[in-house]
């Protein structure tokens, strides 16, 4: 099994994916902010600390994320597969002065962190011909949502950010994958005000999604289900998208301070 490195993963979809990644045999190497719950996620992960690495980085800080890319390789040999998975979701309202903050927050952590995550590791995976960059896009990428200007539009910028990325990449052996969940229940979705069609459990995406990684689908909506619908909404004309969606609840917004 790979060396496989997950930011974002103390909790929710990047703790889930370290576990079912974990039970198949991979090695791990795992980030976060807080050093301490990526600690405690290892204890119970078979082979513990002794196989796995724990990284506290913030993956809006480049060169922290960077160092620890630069380790994990180091300490393995090299990553066979990178998931930048972390992400924030807030409602934002363009109207609001100090929602341009949160924007703003939500563009660094959702799309230019997964840059951050993706660089140290092409040079070295272009040495060795070999490897694969999953980005964990959103069903919420496919269309625009009344309130979710930041997260949306984030997510639609990732889809085709690593679109990009395959394109360029596989010349020289690098595959790139595009995941993208629906709803998926943890704490990113607990108070969506809204209903939330397909909702999944965390280990239940992770087991959908290890086996989309790993048969190296380059695009893949999880559950099938909510492919399905994306699809049906992706061909709506503007004027019936527009009024199914006029009424819908929306995301809280969320103080700068509170970020």
């Amino acid at each position: 099994m790979p060396n496989v490195f997950i930011t974002g993963a103390s909790s929710g979809i990047g703790e889930a994916l370290a576990r079912e990644f974990a039970r198949r045999g991979a090695v791990l190497g795992l980030v976060a902010r807080r050093r301490e719950k990526l600690d405690e996620l290892i204890d119970t992960l078979p082979g513990g600390c002794e196989r796995h690495h724990a990284f506290a980085a913030d993956v809006t800080k480049r060169d922290e994320i960077i160092a620890a890319a630069r380790e994990f390789e180091r300490l393995t040999g090299g990553a066979d597969i990178v998931i930048a998975n972390a992400g924030i979701s807030h409602g934002v309202k363009t109207e609001f002065y100090e929602d341009l903050d949160v924007l703003e927050a939500v563009y660094r952590t959702n799309v230019f962190a997964m840059a951050n995550t993706f660089h140290p590791f092409i040079a070295p995976m272009k040495a060795r011909g070999t490897g694969q960059l999953v980005g964990i896009g959103s069903v919420a990428g496919i269309r625009g949502l009344p309130g979710s200007e930041a997260y949306c539009a984030s997510k639609s910028a990732v889809i085709t950010y690593c679109e990009s990325l395959r394109v360029e990449l596989g010349k020289v052996g690098i595959r790139v994958t595009t995941i993208c969940p629906g709803f998926v229940r943890t704490p990113l979705t607990a108070k969506n005000p809204y209903k939330m069609p397909f909702l999944q459990t965390p280990d239940e995406f992770a087991r959908d999604a290890v086996k989309a990684i790993l048969a190296r689908t380059s695009y893949a909506v999880i559950p099938w289900q909510m492919g399905v619908l994306a699809k049906v909404l992706r061909l709506l004309p503007n004027w019936l998208f527009d009024r199914i969606l006029a009424k819908r609840k929306q995301k809280p917004r969320i103080s700068p301070k509170d970020l």
